[in-house]
């Protein structure tokens, strides 16, 4: 069995992190720099406004123009016409990379051999071995690396551990989850040699992040794609066996529209009960040794508040993330697994 594939879940539970100390320190901020400007980088600069104690913000790209837009849309304090011009800048401490993946190693080697912290967005890299070059890197530098994987920090999936961790439904016996929306596909995404593969690459490493972390152990995954087999894949069915003995169905596709366009019903069946959840974190529906009807945060429904909370303590205290790279590795393996499967 490799490796990656028996990585036990583990349990996370939100650090307790003072900020305050902080708060009227801005020379304690940390200058972190986007290196490309797309929707990755436009989602997590909206986050980040809220982090402005922690964090200034720079931007980057091969367009001048483009960094320069972003920096001043998002109030940034400064911008760079290039990658490289970035990742060589004095003031500089932390990359975040938000290109394609095809790009992501290789921006990550350099921005570590540079001394900087890195962020890497998900999928992290194109193959389970590039991790052995990111941690050797790491070792030599000394600097962190994390990979922006929000779904593992997601309230709701924090609640489901706990719900399942508890017993409420006896043994866990079966595991849906419900991923199936529409979703155009363009520009690079469109691209195999950029994207570095399908939707289930792309998108669906979430949802496999999010199926290995419930509290199961993942032993053992089977890809099953419908339709034309031709061409980057947008619909996949992914069968999976835990080592507790519980099995699970992941439905991924940007091909089938969903009501709400992704308001979308999962379940999980254990021998006393059961859960019911919206996929995207909305409530939770426990019918168990007791009912109960649960809304996890809603303030930070995504995880990405807690994530870069993790990521921010982590850096200040030489600690690894909660979400750390043998987690990330595990799901880029299980993806690859999943491809040579079909």
């Amino acid at each position: 069995m490799p490796y990656a594939l028996a990585i036990a879940s583990q349990a996370f539970l939100p650090r307790q992190i003072d900020t305050m100390a902080s708060d009227n320190n801005s020379s304690s901020r940390l200058n972190l720099v986007f290196l490309g400007c797309g929707f990755a980088t436009r989602l997590h600069s909206k986050t980040l406004l809220g982090f402005k104690h922690d964090f200034r913000r720079f931007y980057a790209s091969r367009d001048g123009k483009k960094a320069d837009l972003y920096n001043r849309r998002f109030k940034g304090h400064g911008f760079f016409d290039s990658y490289e011009a970035a990742i060589a800048n004095d003031r500089i401490e932390v990359v975040l990379v938000a290109t394609p993946p095809a790009l992501h190693l290789d921006l990550a080697l350099a921005a570590l051999r540079a001394g900087k912290h890195v962020i890497v967005e998900k999928p992290a890299f194109l193959r389970a071995g590039d991790f052995t070059d990111i941690r050797q890197a790491q070792a030599a530098t000394g600097r962190c690396v994390f990979v922006a994987e929000n779904y593992f920090y997601k309230p709701l999936a924090a609640k489901l551990r706990e719900l399942i961790l508890s017993g409420i439904i006896g043994d866990v016996l079966f595991v849906h989850v419900n991923a199936l929306k529409h979703q155009a596909t363009n520009g690079w995404r469109s691209d195999a040699e950029l994207a570095g593969g399908g939707a289930l690459f792309e998108g669906g490493i979430h949802w496999i992040n999010f199926a290995g972390n419930l509290g199961l152990t993942v032993e053992a995954v089977r890809g099953f794609r419908p339709g034309a087999q031709e061409g980057l894949d947008k619909s996949m069915l992914v069968g999976i066996k835990y080592a507790e003995g519980a099995v699970g169905a992941l439905h991924y596709s940007w091909e089938i529209p969903s009501l709400f366009k992704g308001l979308r019903i999962s379940r999980i069946f254990g021998r006393k009960g059961s859960i019911a959840f919206e996929s995207n974190g909305l409530f939770i529906i426990v019918n168990g040794a007791r009912k109960r009807f649960i809304i996890p945060n809603l303030t930070d429904v995504a995880g990405y508040k807690a994530m870069f909370r993790d990521f921010s303590y982590a850096i200040r205290n030489g600690k690894e993330a909660q979400m750390n790279l043998d987690l990330a590795e595990r799901d880029v393996a299980l993806i690859d697994t999943i491809c040579k499967s079909i």
